[in-house]
């Protein structure tokens, strides 16, 4: 017998909120996983802080999210999506998409100025959250030389 649309939605919430537990426990309550608005960016600063030589702010910030060893600071941003978000040229920026089954996809990882350099012509590049696509920041870190960036954990 097929379930009715509100036990669905029960199963559902119950299989997301048993989720976000397992998160907490997993990653010592580092974030707070809130399913209205920070789960996908909690998510990629965890796996950002527990794959790269980056230890996560207590607080994310409108800025950044982490620092690495040296003392850079670094902006993180996840997605499912096919866009990415970005806020300002300070430190590094790590861009990150996110898969189902948990594996990722590094997108792109260094100067947060470069991105800001190439978007100088979006209105309110540096002053406000901005997304790029995906396929823009992938051509721009193919396109770097050598450059500074968030070193992998051993």
């Amino acid at each position: 017998m097929p379930m009715t649309k509100k036990k669905t939605t029960k199963a559902a919430l119950d299989a997301i909120f048993l989720g976000i537990e397992l998160l907490k426990e997993g990653y010592s309550n580092k974030r707070s996983f809130t399913i209205d608005g920070r789960l996908v960016g909690d998510i990629g600063e965890v796996i950002a802080e527990r794959d790269y030589e980056l230890e996560l702010d207590k607080n994310s910030s409108a800025k950044h999210e982490g620092t690495t060893p040296n003392g850079t600071r670094v902006q993180i941003k996840a997605t499912f999506k096919n866009k990415l978000t970005f806020k300002g040229d300070e430190g590094l920026y790590l861009g990150l998409k996110l898969n189902r089954d948990g594996t990722y996809e590094e997108i792109f990882n260094g100067p947060a100025k470069i991105v800001s350099e190439k978007f100088s012509h979006r209105k309110g590049i540096n002053k406000t959250l901005l997304s790029f696509p995906i396929k823009e920041l992938q051509k721009l870190q193919t396109q770097m030389k050598s450059h500074a960036k968030v070193e992998h954990r051993g």
